[in-house]
This record gives C-alpha cells, sequence and structure tokens, in this order.
C-alpha cells in the first residue's frame, strides 16, 4: 500500500507540478493505444443520437 502524503507542508511549485502533469499525460498517450480507447458500441450509438439532436436543435 503506497503512503499518501498529508502534511501541508508537502508542496510543489507551479514548474514541478506543470512537468509532473505533463509527464503523466505522456506516459497515458503512449500507454492507450487507438485501438483500446474505442467505445463500446451502445455508449457510441448514445453519443451518435446526442449529436444528431444537437444537429437537429441548431437548425
Amino acid at each position: 500500500m503506497q503512503k499518501r502524503i498529508t502534511g501541508s507542508d508537502q508542496h510543489f511549485d507551479r514548474t514541478t507540478s506543470a512537468s509532473i502533469c505533463n509527464a503523466i499525460g505522456e506516459r497515458l498517450r503512449q500507454n492507450m493505444q487507438p485501438e483500446s480507447s474505442a467505445l463500446p458500441s451502445r455508449l457510441q450509438a448514445l453519443l451518435d443520437e446526442m449529436q444528431r439532436q444537437d444537429r437537429a436543435n441548431a437548425v
């Protein structure tokens, strides 16, 4: 189990925080393959329907 830092004296400056966020984002981009990010068919159908309704309401 990982130890959590709970003390208020554990702060990062903006540059360090941004570097950590960028590193996490880069690691996620490397590990998430495009084919693994495909939505389940039911969820994709719901999103398609929402987009269709948005276009119909925009007219």
